[in-house]
């Protein structure tokens, strides 16, 4: 299978899962924000998590993280991913219906047609202040900026 898309849409229509974590101790999450470009002569993917999502502690405690994109056909799960919190469902990836694939040092979903497995190699807080006040107005309430997460990709893994 070939992959073509408009790379602006890529995370903002079409959306991503965010994993960090391994097999037996991971969650995931649905994102819309996101972006690719290189940075340090290194191909890398951001990513933004806020504070409060259980995927943010994971985000923190791993060296690694995937972004998997999903066929259309699993629109509905990505919706049950971004609906159902890992910190009070013990089995989110049953719920949705898919099924964990291991990497080794994170994971990903069999049911993934593109994978960007990233090495964490900056992450910072955003901070508020740095922002127009039409974005801080639209997006946040003081104490919650998003964490940005710079990972560089090691691997891409298509289906």
């Amino acid at each position: 299978m070939e992959f073509k898309t408009d790379i602006f849409e890529q995370f903002d229509k079409k959306w991503a899962l965010l994993s960090a974590g391994t097999k037996d101790a991971h969650n995931t999450m649905t994102i819309s924000w996101g972006s690719m470009g290189t940075l340090w002569d290194k191909p890398i993917v951001t990513v933004y998590v806020k504070p409060l999502r259980f995927t943010h502690k994971f985000m923190n405690e791993n060296e690694y993280f995937t972004v998997s994109f999903m066929p259309e056909d699993k629109r509905e799960a990505m919706l049950t991913m971004g609906s159902i919190t890992g910190r009070h469902h013990t089995d989110k990836d049953a719920a949705a219906g898919l099924t964990v694939k291991d990497l080794g040092n994170a994971v990903t979903y069999e049911e993934a047609e593109l994978v960007f497995l990233c090495r964490k190699i900056f992450f910072a807080d955003m901070i508020t202040t740095h922002m127009p006040a039409e974005i801080v107005n639209k997006y946040y309430t003081p104490d919650e900026p998003h964490t940005l997460y710079i990972g560089e990709v090691v691997d891409i893994i298509r289906k």
